[in-house]
């Protein structure tokens, strides 16, 4: 499941590319299987490393030209001044729409690439082109004060909220609940004392039942998330856990009879 999630790696933020950490986190898993001792418990794991070496040799110089090309995207999004990009030791100074467009003007004709990296050719071809004919409907934002340069923060808002409501309550779509979807439990009830009755009503041993099933439902979610945010420590963890299982089974089968 780990290696599985590292390369179907995906993601919505502009500036968070997910090919790139699922080599990293590829790396990483790569970095755990290679430290597996060589003993015959461990010949079904071991048996994945020529596999995750062979998809790290093949993609090798892609990462490096997508890295390089996400680096050059940081940049001109600090040219931008948005937020998400801009760097901790930055100071918020008063901005106009002058000042951003020759920031971003001289950027794209400062870089230039080979036609051998893709990646980055791509991206400035793209950039180029949606500065030449977007760029001046972009820069009113720096001339009203108060207003962000962009809505990163509000759809990294929504993003949560929508998945929140598609696990409780198994709906695919989260359309209908935008407006109503916090309060629809409430429609079931007169008052809080009344809503507060009703949950009354489930018996604890329930309750506690249909919790241990979620939280055995969660468990390789919650595994992907570490994953995602510390590959190392996920996978240093998930070989603790194989190496605690085998000692175990050998364990118990040194006290079967003979």
């Amino acid at each position: 499941m780990s290696i599985r999630a590292a390369v179907n790696r995906s993601s919505r933020h502009p500036l968070q590319w997910g090919g790139l950490a699922g080599y990293q986190q590829l790396q990483a898993i790569g970095a755990a299987l290679h430290s597996l001792p060589h003993v015959a418990d461990t010949a079904y794991l071991r048996h994945l490393i020529p596999q995750v070496d062979r998809a790290l040799q093949k993609t090798g110089v892609l990462f490096e030209d997508v890295q390089a090309a996400r680096a050059w995207l940081l940049r001109l999004a600090r040219a931008l001044h948005y937020p998400y990009a801009a760097q901790p030791e930055t100071e918020s100074v008063s901005l106009n729409s002058q000042q951003v467009r020759r920031e971003v003007e001289d950027l794209l004709s400062q870089c230039r690439f080979d036609k051998l990296q893709p990646s980055q050719t791509a991206l400035y071809s793209a950039a180029q082109r949606l500065w030449k004919k977007w760029g001046p409907d972009l820069l009113h934002c720096y001339d009203i004060p108060g207003l962000p340069p962009d809505n990163t923060q509000l759809e990294a808002l929504f993003g949560p909220l929508r998945r929140h409501q598609r696990r409780i309550r198994g709906q695919r779509s989260t359309a209908p609940l935008r407006a109503l979807g916090p309060y629809q439990v409430l429609f079931l009830a007169e008052s809080e004392e009344d809503l507060l009755a009703q949950m009354c009503q489930v018996s604890p041993e329930a309750y506690r039942g249909h919790r241990r099933h979620l939280d055995a439902n969660e468990d390789p979610r919650r595994h992907l998330r570490r994953l995602h945010h510390d590959p190392a420590e996920a996978m240093r963890e998930l070989l603790d856990r194989h190496t605690s299982r085998r000692s175990a089974l050998a364990l118990g089968q040194s006290q079967l009879p003979p």
